[in-house]
């Protein structure tokens, strides 16, 4: 989508602290990258390019992205992963997929391929150890598909391990909460890319208007009423949030849906980890 609807790249950098983190890891620093949804409409190959050569010049550690690298089809999988191959890290680049990634039956088998053809390693259920194993990365299902099991892996840590969590929807915060994820990375949200400065995010008040509209009058204006309401924590829409005891952080994602983005620019997060 063209710059205007998007409005310039948004760095964004954080120290996050993680308790027990080993001394070895104090100031590690991490890229995260989501929502591309490249498909040639929703995302400048300018704004691309930027966002990976800003990482590249951070020198990041570890490279994380959190899904939905296309929209519908899968097809566009292969020109972004070429993309992407571009991206450099001192331990290598680490993927989930979102729920626009699983959208059609064949979806899930190519975008992996693709990912894993450009070298980055795509997390299905899965824990890895890139930075050894005082700090697994632990990445989980979508929430929205069948295998959606964080029970599965996270009883597989002891309590005392730190981790890092990569899951795409960041509602599922909230079903995390029994288990220790001292940094859970995901994106979705788009940040809710119309916000009012002082009010926030006009999606929660979009919905609440959509209620009290009569159905005669949604179906003559679809597109105006359509309820655009994608997650049920509208307070975790963008930034880092605490949740209980665990720690999350909502990217704001390079893709941009119509009508735009307004005071909430595309994002690349730059994390750097130290002890708590």
């Amino acid at each position: 989508m063209h710059r205007f609807l998007s409005g310039p790249l948004s760095v964004e950098q954080l120290t996050v602290n993680i308790a027990g983190l080993s001394a070895s890891l104090q100031g590690k620093k991490l890229a995260h990258l989501s929502d591309f949804h490249y498909d040639g409409l929703r995302l400048s190959e300018a704004m691309l390019e930027e966002a990976i050569a800003v990482s590249n010049q951070v020198q990041p550690d570890l490279v994380l992205l959190t899904g939905d690298y296309v929209t519908t089809t899968p097809q566009p999988i292969h020109q972004l992963a070429k993309r992407l191959q571009q991206l450099q890290s001192h331990a290598g680049i680490y993927a989930i997929l979102g729920n626009h990634d699983l959208y059609q039956k064949n979806s899930q088998t190519e975008i992996t391929q693709a990912l894993t053809k450009a070298g980055i390693q795509v997390l299905w259920n899965e824990i890895t150890y890139p930075l050894g194993t005082e700090l697994p990365i632990v990445g989980i299902v979508d929430y929205y598909y069948r295998e959606f099991n964080p029970d599965l892996l996270l009883k597989q840590l002891e309590p005392t391990t730190p981790r890092i969590v990569l899951c795409h929807n960041p509602d599922t915060a909230a079903m995390l909460q029994p288990w220790r994820v001292d940094l859970q990375l995901s994106g979705h949200t788009h940040g809710g890319q119309i916000v009012i400065p002082g009010l926030g995010a006009v999606l929660p008040y979009h919905k609440k208007i959509v209620r009290r509209v009569p159905i005669k009058i949604r179906r003559l204006f679809p597109l105006l009423f359509k309820d655009y309401f994608i997650v049920r924590h509208p307070e975790w829409l963008q930034g880092l949030h605490r949740v209980g005891k665990n720690q999350l952080y909502v990217n704001r994602g390079l893709g941009t849906y119509l009508p735009g983005r307004l005071f909430c620019p595309p994002e690349l997060t730059v994390i750097t980890l130290e002890a708590e």
